[in-house]
């Protein structure tokens, strides 16, 4: 299984071709559209590896948008004993959801990719009226 170590928002993610992940928001981004990363520092396999110093230029993971929310709610509370000081602070931090689907080698070639997402189609069956005698 193809790997990828890519840096975003100031953090590093192991990913692999088809996962989901979590990540510090994308900017000037919508949901439903592709995205690119450039700063590949390792891609490989269980064989091989491949190391930036500090990144593999020409490397590049692509990934789907799916979507942008906002985490659960951190309360941050203050209280000064004594002295009836309190403070009460909340924060919700942006994040963006993104599906992996290529991971490129430095010449460009394609070392993994995803599985389409199939979309499940649900068929109703007609319901039959029954008689009532």
């Amino acid at each position: 299984m193809s790997f990828a170590v890519i840096k975003t928002g100031g953090k590093q993610y192991k990913v692999k071709t088809g996962e989901i992940i979590k990540i510090e928001r994308l900017v000037d981004s919508k949901p439903e559209t592709k995205v690119e990363f450039k700063e590949i520092l390792a891609y490989g396999d269980d064989k091989s590896i491949e190391l930036g110093e500090p990144i593999l230029s020409g490397a590049k993971v692509e990934a789907d948008l799916l979507e942008n929310g906002k985490n659960r709610t951190v309360l941050i509370f203050k209280k000064r004993r004594r002295k009836n000081s309190r403070r009460k602070n909340g924060h919700r931090q942006q994040f963006s959801l993104i599906r992996i689907n290529k991971i490129y080698s430095k010449d460009g070639k394609v070392i993994s990719e995803a599985e389409k997402m199939k979309k499940k189609i649900k068929k109703e069956e007609p319901q039959q009226a029954t008689k009532i005698k």
